[in-house]
């Protein structure tokens, strides 16, 4: 569930790119980055961690720039690290891009474009997307992201900013939110409201395969044909916090109403074909399962509840005694370990 903003105003991008990150940090995420175009080249700078990391570092070394893009990552393809965290840039530096979502088909893409002679620095799908737009690109953004489109197979939101057209943001989406935004000033891009409305109300929502060109004084959209299309303001009535309730009386009522959506974005990129789910960094167990006699799950507060349920599971499907024990219990304790037995932190 990856966090994205996007900025292009007359004003510096950066306050409203950070803070539209920290009120999306609600979705998870494992490391944060920004890029800005500044003086028609790219700052990109992204680190693997809390959004704080990111923003101390930014008070040592920030350019200015009144373009920009950020994002919060939730690893699916590549661990968490500096190098698989977004923004992704294509091999000269002159675009960058945020993604949300799963590219399904991006081991063929990538190894067609590893013989076109691009180099990947990452481990993910998404570092696929830029390299195709670089491909691709030939003085017109909306032809090379309509190609780009045709493409690839799977969800995302793209943010997308460029030193070959500095003054805008171009988005796209399919089966990922994307949600846009429009001020006196500046035009904004996100995830979600709550993002925006600290700098607008007035909001737009693109529908898959549409595109927008955002620039400091207004927003096109473009539907999958590249032509020209009017899309409906909606206003928000509400504040942020509000919006964080997403009409609910409580926050609490507001996420067992998520529960469906939360468990398939967490699973998302982990199931093939709808029906198989695919959890390779467990297959180092494989040839060890059979010789483990007992399990523990550990947790604390409502995932020591989940781990209740999941022991019960675990002990019926395989015959293993298992038991849920509190962290804290576990840390302090003495429990009685060894190479049998299999420990499982939630």
């Amino acid at each position: 569930m990856c966090g994205i903003t996007a900025f292009s105003g007359k004003e510096d991008a950066l306050p409203f790119l950070l803070q539209g990150l920290s009120k999306l940090e609600y979705r998870g995420y494992d490391s944060a980055g920004v890029t800005l175009v500044d003086n028609n080249s790219l700052f990109t700078l992204k680190t693997k961690g809390r959004l704080q990391n990111l923003i101390d570092q930014l008070d040592h070394d920030a350019p200015t720039g009144l373009v920009g893009i950020g994002h919060t990552r939730w690893a699916t393809h590549g661990i968490p690290s500096n190098l698989n965290s977004h923004p992704h840039t294509n091999n000269n530096n002159t675009i960058s891009l945020v993604h949300n979502g799963i590219i399904e088909n991006y081991r063929d893409l990538k190894e067609k474009l590893l013989a076109q002679g691009y180099t990947f620095k990452s481990e993910t799908d998404s570092e696929v997307v830029v390299h195709l737009l670089d491909f691709y690109y030939h003085g017109n953004m909306i032809e090379a992201l309509k190609k780009v489109i045709n493409q690839i197979q799977g969800s995302y939101a793209l943010c997308i900013v460029s030193t070959l057209e500095p003054d805008t943001v171009y988005v796209t989406k399919k089966d990922s939110p994307l949600v846009l935004g429009k001020s006196e000033h500046a035009s904004f891009g996100a995830s979600d409201i709550p993002a925006l409305l600290d700098y607008t109300k007035d909001v737009y929502f693109i529908e898959d395969y549409e595109i927008a060109r955002l620039c400091k004084d207004k927003i096109t959209f473009y539907n999958i044909d590249g032509n020209e299309i009017y899309k409906k303001i909606t206003h928000i009535p509400y504040d942020s916090e509000a919006a964080q309730k997403d009409g609910y009386d409580t926050f609490m009522l507001k996420e067992i109403h998520e529960q469906p959506h939360a468990i398939s974005e967490t699973l998302r990129g982990r199931i093939e074909n709808k029906e198989r789910i695919i959890l390779p960094e467990l297959d180092v167990l494989k040839s060890r399962f059979k010789t483990f006699n007992k399990a523990y799950f550990i947790a604390c507060g409502t995932a020591y509840h989940a781990c209740l349920s999941g022991a019960n599971i675990l002990e019926r499907l395989t015959g293993i005694p298992t038991s849920t024990q509190a962290a804290s219990e576990f840390r302090y304790g003495d429990p009685i370990i060894d190479e049998k037995t299999l420990c499982i932190f939630v």
